[in-house]
């Protein structure tokens, strides 16, 4: 897979909350973080330009990141669940300073 990415990823993993515009929600942990996408798992199926909200729990913080994007890929990893990348409605890099401090 080519990596399209602009800004650089970093392996950081944080729990997180999810709903998307069909009502569905559930939980994930990142596997990877970037200024405009997430790399996330999680044990339900989310299919290609899904629309979600997203929460990221902060480590060290009362406040979630909450966040929104589109789901640009996915895939099923067998026991670990699901795979999913996840590009952002818009670069945030003050909340990307959040997570890499925690």
């Amino acid at each position: 897979m080519t990596d399209h990415r602009i800004f650089e990823r970093f392996r950081k993993e944080f729990s997180a909350r999810f709903i998307g515009l069909d009502g569905k929600e559930g939980l994930a942990q990142t596997f990877d973080v970037s200024a405009k996408g997430l790399g996330l798992s999680t044990h339900q199926e989310l299919k290609t330009r899904s629309a979600l909200e997203l929460w990221l729990d902060v480590p060290n913080s009362t406040e979630p990141l909450y966040t929104r994007g589109q789901v640009v890929w996915s895939r099923f990893g067998g026991d670990e669940g699901y795979h999913i990348g996840v590009e952002l409605e818009k670069a945030d890099l003050m909340g990307i300073s959040r997570l890499l401090r925690a």
